[in-house]
């Protein structure tokens, strides 16, 4: 390599990378979790589901970015949908965006945004039926996520409907990517394609909901809420009063149901990935290690309802070893993978208490 080390922080050096290689690093950059998952899958859907990663982390970046306007968030949402749909300007549109960055955003962030050309060139190399997923996803994403720009959500949001259509845009639209990709990669897996589609909403927003449970303190130091006040309001808890100090028997009550709505989405994710398969082990553990994690999350939260740091709630590294193990020795049986969803996941549901999860996506056809 002529002396020249590889690393994030020399955008340059990775030139020298092949495209999986490329991609693993930015991966390990800027997900831990993906990039430990994404690798489980076989070697044909690999590279488009971690390119599909990255693009999705490059509208995250944007979102995220505080030093961008909420206008200016808009403009390049909608300029990055044309270049991943096209493949072209990435370059210029690299130009501007990065100077714009903030120090807030983490330096993986900084590198993706200097080599988003070399991403949208390697999306540009698959099928067109996957760049149309990829697309597709991108700008369902890209255009969801603005709309919530513009809120004042210091008081969360006004339903569970809303927070349902939150949760489609930053992640049940990734689900449906997905299954559109496992179709692609597999024409036994396509025998189930409408009831995959449907059942990856519920599974992307079972994944979100955790993530939003766990991050509720770190989003109200940013003056943030993604819960929904009306299943606050029925248990009598404002949300506007809601800080790292509040003790409320009330909100806890309202975090309980949450849990159990949740839970009712990650059971979804369970029939989901039942549907693939028994011998696509690689697919399997890429789902269920997401839902292992997820499950052992809501549990910890469950069990420490008065938390108020997200690192309370963090499972440890023995869990996600347990997770991985577990899945691998029981991935191949439906019964095995029920009982134990069923014994992780006891206790989570709320005795007497229903809500309909069907309200995100219709579910009708199933």
């Amino acid at each position: 390599m002529n002396g020249t080390q590889i690393s994030l922080e020399n955008p340059k050096s990775l030139s020298k990378l092949s495209d999986d290689e490329f991609q693993a690093l930015l991966l390990e950059g800027v997900s831990r979790t993906f990039a430990l998952t994404i690798p489980q899958l076989p070697e044909k859907l690999y590279s488009a589901v971690a390119n599909a990663y990255l693009l999705c982390r490059i509208v995250d970046t944007i979102e995220d970015e505080t030093s961008l306007s909420p206008e200016q968030k808009k403009y390049f949402c909608s300029e990055f949908i044309n270049v991943v749909k096209t493949g072209v300007n990435s370059e210029p549109f690299a130009v501007e965006l990065a100077p714009l960055l903030s120090k807030q955003t983490i330096p993986a962030e900084h590198t993706l945004i200097h080599v988003l050309p070399r991403v949208i060139e390697i999306t540009h190399k698959f099928d067109p039926n996957q760049i149309e997923a990829l697309a597709c996803c991108v700008e369902t994403m890209a255009e969801g996520m603005p709309i919530y720009q513009a809120m004042d959500l210091r008081g969360g949001l006004a339903t569970m409907a809303d927070m349902d259509k939150y949760c489609y845009y930053v992640a049940g639209c990734v689900g449906e990517m997905l299954a559109k990709l496992f179709c692609h990669y597999s024409p036994e897996i396509a025998q189930h394609r409408e009831q995959l589609l449907t059942l990856s909403v519920s599974f992307g927003q079972g994944l979100q909901m955790t993530n939003i449970l766990k991050d509720i303190w770190d989003d109200a130091q940013r003056g943030v809420c993604w819960l929904p006040q009306d299943i606050f309001t029925e248990t009598g808890f404002d949300l506007r009063n809601l800080t790292p100090e509040t003790n409320d028997e009330n909100f806890r009550k309202g975090l309980e149901h949450l849990i159990s709505i949740a839970h009712d989405h990650l059971h979804n994710a369970l029939i989901y990935t039942q549907l693939i398969p028994a011998h696509e082990t690689g697919i399997r553990n890429f789902c269920l290690w997401a839902l292992g994690m997820a499950v052992l999350t809501l549990r910890k939260i469950k069990q420490n309802l008065d938390f108020n740091k997200s690192s309370q709630v963090k499972i440890s590294r023995n869990s996600v070893k347990a997770t991985i193990l577990a899945t691998k020795l029981a991935g191949r049986s439906n019964s095995m993978l029920s009982l134990l969803f069923n014994l992780a996941g006891r206790g989570l549901k709320t005795p007497d208490w229903t809500y309909t999860t069907l309200s995100s996506k219709s579910m009708s056809d199933l």
